[in-house]
């Protein structure tokens, strides 16, 4: 299969080129949180309608504020949209690779509608059942891999502020699990919690500084 998206085609350019091509049914597909070293990681998966969502961007990108704006923008749009999480204990046991392939092909799985064509950001996911096509920051190129983006990110967000409630000392609701060095103080000083992926280095580190 082929097909050409022009330079200025924007964000929507690729969905475009494919509908030309018979592929009305989008789904794009990304994950949050690979790179954390403390809670899920988090995929989604959005198949987009054709009229564009306004302020549709990387969630990179974005301010919090406006990530959360277009999340309800996007789930009242969406033709269909998935998310999913792979807990702390399945990353540790999957790695990170397998695990961030398995989230991003069960949150495609879950769409309650079947894609014609999958887009994926970064990797190429095997098992969709449908043909797929794995982009280098598809999250800044495909509009549906930019939702799926969102998603993922404002969900994991929300999640890793509520488990500040419970493990406070750690200051999930401001590094959202990843290896800052003010989280990486608090790891040295009281051990990790159950939401750390034990497997990780620095994690793994501070437990033999506890045995030790």
């Amino acid at each position: 299969m082929a097909f050409v998206i022009r330079r200025d085609a924007g964000l929507y350019g690729y969905e475009r080129a494919l509908a030309r091509a018979g592929f009305t049914a989008v789904a794009g597909a990304d994950e949050a949180g690979r790179g954390a070293c403390a809670g899920p990681l988090v995929a989604a998966a959005v198949i987009l309608p054709p009229r564009p969502i306004p302020g549709l961007n990387d969630s990179k990108k974005l301010t919090a504020r406006s990530r959360e704006r277009l999340h309800d923008a996007i789930t009242r749009a969406a033709l269909a949209w998935a998310v999913v999480r792979v807990e702390p204990d399945e990353c540790d046991a999957l790695g990170m690779h397998v695990a961030n392939l398995a989230a991003l092909r069960r949150a495609v799985a879950r769409l309650e509608r079947r894609p014609d064509f999958v887009l994926t950001d970064g990797f190429a996911v095997d098992g969709l059942e449908a043909p797929a096509l794995a982009m280098w920051k598809g999250d800044a190129v495909a509009a549906s891999v930019s939702a799926a983006s969102i998603l993922a990110k404002v969900t994991r967000d929300r999640i890793m502020t509520a488990y500040a409630a419970d493990h406070p000392r750690y200051a999930f609701d401001v590094h959202k699990g990843y290896c800052t060095r003010e989280h990486q103080a608090e790891l040295d000083a009281h051990g990790p919690c159950p939401i750390h992926r034990m497997k990780w280095d620095n994690v793994a580190r501070t437990v033999r500084l506890g045995q030790s």
